[in-house]
């Protein structure tokens, strides 16, 4: 199943749009994929979402899974995307229902526990999303 979130990349002090696209249930090993140019504190989110998602309570289905950060040429940084790839994980898998979830602008970042720590370029974000 596709889920497909609304979020954002900073440059500058401008946010610019990034779709986060998460496909759930791939035939194959467990392993998670992802893509569309992320640094390195992207690349570390997977760690960081499913311990948050277990600890939060919800299963992890262990199939294929493969995260989509478009548009691919846009870079990626920081610790954003978090809280939509774990959000898209949710809805991809059926745990939760959020037809309008593509109507919000979604950031955040997750500590292990599951708990939300604030992101910086609020006000970018804020501006872009309404």
């Amino acid at each position: 199943m596709l889920a497909i979130l609304l979020s954002a990349a900073l440059q500058g002090i401008e946010a610019l749009p990034v779709h986060v696209e998460v496909n759930h249930g791939e035939s194959g090993d467990f392993k998670l994929i992802l893509v569309g140019l992320p640094d390195a504190a992207v690349k570390e989110s997977d760690d960081r979402v499913f311990s948050a998602l277990a600890n939060s309570g919800y299963g992890l289905l262990r199939t294929r899974t493969t995260i989509n950060l478009a548009p691919g040429d846009l870079r990626k940084e920081g610790p954003f995307y978090d809280l939509p790839i774990a959000l898209g994980i949710l809805v991809a898998t059926g745990q939760i229902a959020a037809p309008d979830i593509g109507d919000y602008l979604i950031a955040g970042e997750l500590s292990l526990s599951g708990a939300t720590r604030p992101v910086r370029g609020a006000l970018a974000l804020a501006r872009l999303a309404r």
